[in-house]
C-alpha cells in the first residue's frame, strides 16, 4: 500500500483548518491538524511530517518564529514549510521566506492552488536521481551520495540549496539570471517569485561557510559560481 504524504496543518481557525484537512484527504494526503505552536512541536516530536502548512498568526509563538526554530534543528531543517497568512505585502512575503518558509500562500487561496504548491515543494524536496560528481576549485559535490564538501570538510545543505549548487557547479563562471534559475531549479511551477531565488542563494551561502564567496552576485544580472573564494564575502552577506 502506498504511503500517503503526511501534512501537518498548523492553523488556529478551526473552520479553515477543517476545510484544508478535508481537501487534503480527498487528494491523497494524510493531514494532522493542530491549532498552536506547542501542539505542533509535540506532533513533530512524535512523527516527522512530509510537509508543514503553517499559519503566520498563531496564539503564543508566531508561525515565523516556529519556522526559524525548525530550520535550525537538524531533524526538521529540510522539511518543506508553506506559510499561510493574510499578510500580502512584499515585505511580509520576504520576511516569511527569510524565516525559512519554502513558499508563501496568501489568504484567501483556492484549493487547487494550495494542492499545486504542496505537490511542488514535495517534488523539490526529493533530489533528482543522478550519479554524477562535480568539482569547482576546492568545492566538491557528489550527487550519488548527496554530499558536498569544501577543503575536505563536509557541508550540510537542504534539498533546494543542493539542487541550486549542483546546477551552478555544472555551469561555473557563467552568469545565471533569476528567471533561468527558477526554470532550472523549480521547473514550470508558476507560483514562485524571483525573490525566492535570492532567499535560497542566501541560505546556500550560509550553508557553504568559508566557500560562500564562490557564489557571486552580478549586479543587475544574476548569480555566478566561481572557483575563486572572494575575500571579505562571508555567509552572512546579502544575496540580493
Amino acid at each position: 500500500m502506498k504511503k500517503l504524504p503526511r501534512v501537518l496543518v498548523v492553523e488556529d481557525e478551526p473552520a479553515i483548518a477543517e476545510l484544508i484537512a478535508v481537501n487534503l484527504r480527498h487528494n491523497g494526503f494524510a493531514p494532522t491538524v493542530v491549532f498552536d505552536g506547542e501542539s505542533a512541536r509535540r506532533e513533530i516530536d512524535a512523527v516527522l511530517p512530509d510537509v508543514i502548512l503553517l499559519d503566520w498568526m498563531l496564539p503564543g509563538e508566531s508561525g515565523a518564529a516556529l519556522a526559524r526554530t525548525w530550520r535550525r534543528q537538524e531533524r526538521t531543517k529540510t522539511v518543506p514549510i508553506l506559510m499561510l497568512t493574510a499578510r500580502s505585502d512584499e515585505s511580509d512575503k520576504v520576511q516569511g521566506l527569510d524565516a525559512g518558509a519554502d513558499d508563501y500562500i496568501t489568504k484567501p487561496f483556492s484549493t487547487q492552488e494550495l494542492l499545486a504548491r504542496i505537490r511542488a515543494v514535495l517534488r523539490r524536496r526529493a533530489p533528482e536521481i543522478v550519479n554524477d560528481s562535480v568539482q569547482v576549485g576546492e568545492l566538491s559535490l557528489d550527487a550519488a551520495t548527496y554530499r558536498v564538501s569544501f577543503r575536505e570538510v563536509e557541508l550540510k545543505l537542504g534539498p533546494t540549496e543542493f539542487k541550486l549548487l549542483h546546477y551552478l557547479m555544472k555551469h561555473p563562471e557563467r552568469v545565471h539570471t533569476r528567471g533561468t534559475l527558477l526554470d532550472k531549479i523549480w521547473g514550470d511551477h508558476v507560483f514562485i517569485e524571483e525573490r525566492t531565488v535570492d532567499v535560497h542563494v542566501k541560505r546556500l551561502r550560509e550553508s557553504l561557510g568559508d566557500a560562500a564567496g564562490m557564489v557571486e552576485t552580478v549586479r543587475g544580472a544574476g548569480y555566478r559560481l566561481t572557483s575563486r573564494v572572494a575575500v571579505g564575502q562571508g555567509s552572512g552577506d546579502s544575496a540580493a
